[in-house]
């Protein structure tokens, strides 16, 4: 029987898997090698990492797991769980049934993109959700911001840090009048209609063309899609979940815990507001170390 089994193995579940390892705690990390961001060709923002392809990042942590020989990585994906705290058990996709005393969910989300053409061809290129992220490299070029509800007026004050020359897409959005206010004194554009291409060259963006024949230019597009969790699992285990402006993430607390004794959630999975890879990498850690201390003596 393991220690933990982890459930999703980019950063979340390999800095988990990191701190049980040197617990000397017997760990299984399931993993689909399918991190959500696979589509960007750098991570910004991770110290010791900056400007770093994330796929790089994350085999050089596999290789530094390798020292640990209670650490087990395995390519699969856990189809079912059940069970109970002290008494878990994972079966996956090539019907190994494993068993464990904890679990650490780190799976993540997917993204929802748009069916417009020309989108995801250009996410992770000249799309991209994060400024943190992202912005420094593109800071006093044109951005473009896809609304997406009341909490991009927040994204768009934000955005200020890094340029002065914006431009909000409405995408079919009724955007409420003192908002609408509050972007004009700050001479920011609002482009009503929908987008329906996003013309570009090799992902990089030309043009953001509408619905009404208007065909603007920007530099980059900054937009925030709805995403999921990339598995079930939590809803057959009846995890608590809490609704954002952007999807669904699970409940935790203080100590990553969730609503049930023994299961453990970090990463985008469990993260409300702007995931990244310092914080899923943080959070993971503090949920190896959690799990380990709930299992003492």
């Amino acid at each position: 029987m393991d220690d933990v089994i982890i459930i999703g193995g980019s950063f979340a579940g390999l800095a988990a898997a990191l701190q049980l390892g040197r617990a000397r705690r017997k760990v299984t990390v399931l993993d689909t090698c399918r991190p959500r961001n696979r589509f960007g060709h750098h991570s910004h923002g991770v110290l010791g990492h900056d400007h770093k392809p994330p796929l790089d990042i994350l085999a050089e942590a596999r290789q530094q797991l390798a020292r640990y020989p209670t650490i087990r990585l395995v390519n699969a994906r856990a189809e079912s769980v059940s069970g109970a705290i002290d008494d878990f058990c994972v079966v996956t996709d090539d019907n190994e049934s494993l068993k464990t005393r904890r679990l650490i969910l780190s799976y993540g989300v997917v993204d929802q993109l748009p069916d417009v053409p020309g989108f995801v061809e250009s996410w992770g290129t000249s799309i991209v959700p994060c400024p943190y992220c992202d912005g420094f490299e593109v800071a006093d070029q044109h951005w473009g911001v896809v609304w997406s509800g009341p909490h991009s007026h927040q994204s768009v004050r934000l955005f200020c840090d890094w340029t002065n020359k914006l431009t909000v897409f409405a995408d079919g959005h009724d955007i409420t009048a003192d908002i609408q206010a509050d972007l004009a004194h700050r001479n920011i554009p609002v482009i009503d209609g929908r987008i329906t291409e996003i013309a570009h060259h090799e992902g990089h963006i030309s043009t953001v063309n509408l619905d009404t024949h208007r065909n603007i230019s920007v530099d980059i597009l900054f937009a925030q899609p709805r995403n999921k969790p990339s598995a079930r699992l939590h809803e057959s285990l009846g995890l608590a979940t809490v609704d954002t402006p952007t999807g669904t993430v699970l409940k935790v607390d203080e100590r990553r815990q969730t609503s049930v004794p023994g299961i453990y959630a970090a990463g985008d999975l469990a993260t409300p507001f702007l995931p990244s890879v310092t914080q899923s990498s943080w959070q993971g850690a503090m949920a190896g170390i959690f799990a380990q201390q709930s299992m003492l003596v």
